[in-house]
């Protein structure tokens, strides 16, 4: 692991916990680019960590302090959680530049910083999302194409299991904010940013029987 350390952190609020981890994608050109982004005072951004598609991390703010990576946000009644959580950046052009799968040697390292990253917080694993989950109305990374079923089955966040469908379409708003969705957005885009992380064969925002049946089995594992 690499180490170039960003200017772009503050301290924690005192009392705290690490209790989120957050996965994001650069949405750049380049590694390179996102990188001088997330070190230019300039930009008021920064992660904890940046993974290239080559699998190599860099070290860009320690796990202490508070790296400026949700921006506005909100997950299981908490909005501040650039205060509580670690932000992971994965190198990766976006939907804007050209959206493309994840390399294996990325995915491979991404897991086991992640797992070193449980090791040291008490982060449950309802509780390891992207940004989509924690700003449905304007992020949509890490998007359909990262894997989080494999990340799920390497013992990092959760993955619904098959089940039966127990809910009715009138029913997905409150069962979204009991997982941890935003209570006041637009359903359109919770149901979204729930299928961009669980059902990523088929983001079209509407809660059809699948979409609600992965939402009961999470709720009903969680």
């Amino acid at each position: 692991m690499s180490v170039t350390l960003s200017p772009n952190h503050d301290e924690r609020p005192s009392g705290t916990p690490i209790d989120t981890l957050v996965l994001h994608y650069t949405g750049m050109r380049s590694g390179e680019e996102a990188r001088a982004r997330l070190c230019d005072p300039e930009a008021r951004v920064s992660a904890h960590y940046l993974v290239d598609e080559a699998g190599t991390v860099a070290e860009l703010v320690p796990e202490a302090r508070r790296a400026w990576h949700a921006g506005v946000s909100y997950w299981r009644g908490h909005r501040d959680i650039n205060a509580r959580s670690v932000g992971v950046e994965i190198v990766n052009p976006g939907h804007e530049f050209g959206y493309r799968p994840f390399p294996a040697p990325q995915i491979a390292s991404v897991i086991e910083l992640c797992r070193g990253i449980l090791a040291r917080h008490p982060i449950p694993a309802r509780n390891v999302v992207g940004h989509s989950d924690v700003a449905p109305d304007r992020k949509r990374d890490p998007g359909e194409l990262f894997p989080w079923e494999q990340l799920a089955a390497a013992g990092i966040g959760l993955w619904p299991a098959p089940g039966e469908m127990t809910a009715t379409a009138t029913d997905i708003g409150p069962l979204l904010h009991q997982y941890g969705y935003h209570p006041d957005l637009d359903l359109a885009s919770l149901v979204g940013a729930f299928q961009r992380h669980f059902r990523p064969s088929k983001v079209d925002g509407r809660a059809d029987p699948e979409t609600l049946g992965r939402l009961t089995a999470l709720l009903a594992a969680a």
